[in-house]
């Protein structure tokens, strides 16, 4: 049996283990394994893991996403979400769907220091939704605000998806931050352009709240200083090349940690709290990149990345046409994979042929171009039947909404985050225009 035959079913046997909802890590390291004793052996099996495994693991560049995770951890505890939504709330909620609006605004800046979804989705729930409903927000609206809400937490950075994803293609993880920073915020104006033609066909979905003094509107905005502090110092020192993102990380751990601490969220079991959180989200993340790592390894000896690259460029096909059934494929494994699972799984397959085609970019621009998209495109499986996490993770707060009607909420973000692809593969300047900006200066 050729390498090629034994990738190929060592890939089958991966997605029937994901379809049984065996774990992603356990499944990949399994079959990775498996696979790379079936064509190299044991002994060789061995040094990859003393060596190359060894080595991906200590290296400096991953101790980011602990880092991040961690800020993160801090500034729930700070109580950030509930200062970022209160404050987009007394400037928006007086309009038609405004309540929705500002909930949009709060995942977008939580997501600026928190860099996870599910966290960014089931914190901003929590928040948000007393308020959704005591407004009479209509369920669908309210939940599948939120859900999409999260998805931010994707792409904004810091991403700990986008982390990874540069780790895998060697990309350079500022360069990176930087390019997802517009594709972030037209994000977030989406889904608030989506609200307000939800509301213009039904005014009753999302009623007007009251509206605020404005002197609360100006407190308000001074009690989010802190955000606005911690994201400058960290992004801003790690998009003009003060910090590396591993120095700009552990700078934003210690910010948010102190102001946790001024503002009272933060004890000693808060502390042990936001540590352990840290700690499983962590282990989780590496078991994965473990098995990732593994059974990359065992694709490259098979032969199938290469083999399919060379087969799609030398199909003929224009590489828009290649792109766009990645960009279909990447919505149907939505329906049954995470996203982090969704980029460990096809990045090393897809990257290889798109960097064998001809876009008009250069390799460092193409990186980042694609990266943008596929990450687009992932974060909507975030909110696509039957997985849909972030749909499930809102639903299950909001008891008396069907989750049939969260998926019918999410229908105006999902064409949204559709537009937004359209924009970006038809003008890459949305994603290479700061990159090339601060690289200038």
């Amino acid at each position: 049996m050729t390498g090629f035959e034994i990738g190929i079913i060592g890939f089958a046997g991966l997605l029937i283990m994901l379809a049984i909802r065996i774990p992603i890590g356990v499944a990949m390291l399994a079959t990775g394994m498996i696979g790379y004793v079936s064509i190299a052996g044991w002994l060789p099996l061995m040094s990859f893991l003393k060596t190359q495994m060894y080595w991906q693991f200590t290296s400096f560049d991953l101790s980011v996403a602990p880092l991040f995770i961690m800020m993160g951890q801090f500034a729930s505890k700070a109580g950030l979400s509930q200062a970022l939504f209160r404050a987009a709330n007394v400037w928006l909620g007086h309009h038609r769907g405004g309540v929705a609006m500002a909930a949009i605004g709060g995942c977008a800046g939580f997501a600026s220091i928190s860099g996870s979804s599910l966290a960014t989705a089931a914190i901003m729930g929590q928040v948000a939704l007393p308020e959704l409903k005591r407004y009479n927000y209509a369920g669908s609206l309210a939940t599948g605000a939120l859900a999409a809400g999260g998805t931010l937490g994707i792409l904004i950075p810091p991403s700990i998806v986008l982390i990874i994803y540069a780790i895998m293609v060697e990309a350079n993880i500022a360069t990176l931050f930087q390019a997802a920073f517009i594709p972030g915020i037209l994000a977030a104006l989406g889904y608030i352009l989506a609200i307000a033609i939800v509301v213009r066909i039904n005014p009753k979905a999302g009623p007007a709240g009251t509206r605020a003094e404005r002197s609360e509107k100006w407190a308000a905005l001074f009690d989010i200083w802190p955000v606005l502090l911690i994201f400058l110092l960290v992004m801003g020192g790690i998009y003009v090349g003060l910090f590396t993102p591993t120095e700009g990380a552990g700078v934003g751990c210690v910010g948010t940690f102190l102001i946790a601490v001024t503002r009272g969220g933060m004890r000693l079991q808060g502390t042990i709290e936001a540590i352990l959180g840290t700690a499983n989200t962590t282990a989780m993340i590496f078991l994965i990149l473990l098995g990732a790592g593994i059974f990359n390894a065992f694709l490259g000896f098979s032969e199938l990345p290469i083999l399919a690259a060379e087969f799609f460029k030398e199909s003929g096909l224009p590489p828009f046409t290649i792109l766009l059934a990645m960009i279909f494929l990447y919505i149907l494994l939505g329906f049954v994979m995470d996203s982090l699972s969704m980029i460990l799984l096809t990045v090393p397959i897809f990257w290889p042929i798109i960097a064998g085609l001809d876009f008009g970019l250069g390799p460092d621009d193409l990186k980042l171009w694609f990266g943008i998209i596929t990450l687009i495109v992932v974060e909507v499986g975030l909110i696509t039947p039957p997985v849909g996490l972030n749909v499930f993770v809102i639903n299950s707060m909001a008891k008396d909404v069907p989750m049939i009607e969260t998926f019918k909420g999410v229908i105006p973000f999902f064409i949204s985050d559709g537009v937004r692809v359209a924009f970006i593969l038809w003008f890459p300047i949305l994603t290479l225009w700061l990159p090339h900006l601060i690289r200038v200066d």
